[in-house]
């Protein structure tokens, strides 16, 4: 009796426990699925795109739409203010009574400083007196006493530097000297105390020039304005290309519509919503983090040109370890490289204002030649995809228009990118050029620096609003969603005035047969009734 008992009572309890295993795997199978994309009808449910919907002459006027609006902020920088403000000292009214025209001392007084001059830089230019004067370089060292001056007119002593290493190179003109750069200012006037040697055995008449320069108080209040409207319009896109799919699920959106989800913020970033913390904070921390944002942006950028270039010829599902990860390793390389130095350049300047990263930092020309191979890498990889993607979906109407469309427009921003920094740094734009430099280009250039800087942000948020317009659902999506993603149903269904790009759908190469099965029972019902 009991046996009987104990197995009455197992029976039931077991059956029960298999039910519910059954559907706990039954759970996990249906989520599992929800969540996997889709292998063999990935490519016919996707999200639908305005791309699909545009005629060719939406598709001028969106290009010609972007370039207005790059023009804008062209002719905004050229009627703003200078980005530079100067203020020179001729070195034979700073010397000291018993001191030399070329070796010193010098004691200069910097012009009033607020928060809006951002940082300051003191530079030397040396000119020799005789125009016949042959190509040569002359080791020398620079001596520096810098001090700050206190609101009750007390001087503090900020730093005390000897014997500083410079190279003078003069030729038809010499190189202009930066003898310190302050990144942020802590105080509203500083004295600088200069001293070189090395040039006494000089036979050559020189003539020395020092040149304070700091940003303009009137470009940092047209740069505080153009970057909260550029974060303004950033968030405003962002939340409508949100909004417009949310009616869809993430796993069908489509490659281009995942990376955008992800700029859109970066370019938040990139605008920089903190930037008017440099105004109000005495601090190094604000300029930091916007050079970080900066270089996060810009790499997640070029890590979007990989993959959508690769994942358009890939539909289906891309691991980690094969799609992803080198294409990680060869943007990750290039932002380390690049927020390395950065962090490097600030740390030393904070404890060395005189710090100058090409001549104190021993291993910067192998940090140079990485990087230089790491971007030729980068190019060679992107040309491959390029090449691969145009020549394996030539025939794929929809997947064909999306690559034209985003290779055109790349294109275009990319062209303009090379003719602002040629304007910029003329042909030595791929040499030493960085953050806190200011070399003698600025000044041949000068008028036009604000039209280079501002249209560089412009280009860049004018050019990810196009994407987001361009990669977006229209209105009616949802009704059409089930029809527009599969070529196969649009090119049946739709009238030839709709049916604006590609061939026919027996020219289109079908991944899968469901699709002609899907094709066929629809021609057959047709033909019934």
């Amino acid at each position: 009796m009991d046996t009987d008992y104990s197995s009455g009572l197992e029976n039931p309890l077991y059956s029960e426990l298999k039910y519910f295993c059954r559907k706990i795997r039954e759970a996990y199978q249906d989520l599992k699925e929800d969540l996997t994309p889709y292998r063999d009808d990935r490519f016919y449910r996707l999200a639908p795109m305005r791309l699909y919907t545009l005629s060719k002459r939406h598709f001028v006027l969106v290009f010609v739409v972007f370039l207005i609006c790059f023009g804008l902020t062209v002719f905004i920088g050229i009627a703003g203010p200078r980005i530079i403000a100067e203020q020179e000292h001729n070195a034979d009214q700073l010397k000291s009574t018993n001191g030399s025209i070329k070796t010193g001392p010098f004691t200069l007084d910097s012009p009033p400083l607020t928060t809006y001059n951002q940082q300051l830089w003191l530079t030397c230019v040396m000119q020799a007196g005789n125009s016949n004067m042959k190509d040569f370089k002359q080791n020398f060292e620079i001596n520096i006493d810098l001090k700050g001056v206190i609101q009750d007119a007390s001087m503090t002593h900020i730093k005390r530097v000897q014997q500083k290493s410079r190279m003078l190179h003069c030729g038809a003109k010499c190189d202009e000297i930066i003898v310190l750069h302050l990144g942020y200012l802590n105080y509203t006037r500083y004295r600088v105390a200069v001293s070189f040697q090395g040039l006494e055995n000089i036979s050559y008449e020189i003539k020395v020039k020092f040149v304070w320069k700091t940003y303009n108080p009137t470009f940092s209040q047209v740069e505080i304005w153009f970057r909260f409207v550029f974060v303004v319009l950033t968030f405003m896109v962002t939340c409508m290309f949100a909004h417009s799919l949310r009616k869809f699920s993430m796993r069908d959106w489509g490659i281009e519509q995942k990376w955008m989800s992800i700029l859109l913020p970066l370019l938040l970033l990139y605008n920089d919503p903190f930037f008017p913390l440099s105004f109000l904070v005495n601090s190094w921390f604000p300029g930091t983090l916007d050079a970080f944002f900066q270089a996060l942006f810009l790499c997640g950028l070029l890590l979007f040109w990989l993959c959508v270039y690769h994942g358009i010829r890939v539909p289906g599902e891309r691991k980690f370890l094969t799609f992803y990860l080198p294409k990680l390793i060869i943007v990750g390389l290039l932002w380390l490289s690049a927020v390395t130095l950065g962090i490097w350049q600030t740390v030393n300047e904070l404890q060395d204002p005189t710090f100058n990263y090409k001549l104190d930092i021993a291993n910067f020309q192998g940090m140079k030649v990485f990087f230089l191979i790491v971007v030729a890498f980068y190019i060679l990889y992107l040309i491959f995809l390029i090449v691969r993607a145009c020549s394996e979906l030539k025939n794929m109407p929809y997947s064909d228009l999306r690559l034209k469309f985003l290779t055109a427009l790349t294109f275009v921003v990319l062209v303009i990118s090379m003719v602002i920094l040629y304007l910029r740094f003329g042909a030595k734009a791929l040499q030493d050029n960085f953050v806190s430099e200011l070399s003698t280009h600025y000044q041949n250039y000068i008028l036009y620096v604000p039209a280079e800087f501002l249209s560089f942000y412009g280009l860049l948020n004018f050019y990810l609003y196009t994407l987001a317009f361009v990669y977006s659902p229209s209105k009616n999506a949802l009704y059409d969603s089930q029809l527009k993603d599969n070529p196969a149903f649009s090119m049946l269904n739709d009238s030839d005035d709709e049916v604006i790009y590609g061939s026919d759908y027996e020219e289109m190469p079908l991944q899968n047969g469901r699709a002609n099965k899907v094709t066929t029972k629809y021609q057959d019902d047709s033909e019934s009734d």
